[in-house]
């Protein structure tokens, strides 16, 4: 048997390479709303970061997130991304 390919993302705030399927993607749309997106298929650029506040949090630190997606980011993306992040 084949063994199928398991994608791999970079968290934005541990920089460390894990399963898509664990981290949580965040997605710029076209219209520049940032949003949570736990399908993984929304239309937009995205950033990955573990399910984990300290990776949340390093990464609201450093700016990472605004790097990644390439526009600035609201504290309040982070205060939902922190709620998301307790929810799982």
């Amino acid at each position: 048997m084949v063994q199928k390919k398991i994608p791999q993302r970079m968290c934005v705030g541990c920089q460390e390479m894990k399963n898509k399927k664990e981290l949580i993607r965040i997605v710029r749309t076209p219209e520049s709303e940032i949003l949570l997106d736990p399908t993984g298929k929304k239309s937009g650029r995205g950033a990955y970061v573990c399910p984990c506040e300290a990776c949340v949090t390093k990464a609201y630190k450093e700016k990472r997130l605004e790097k990644s997606l390439k526009c600035a980011v609201d504290a309040t993306v982070y205060e939902t991304l922190k709620a998301g992040v307790q929810n799982v």
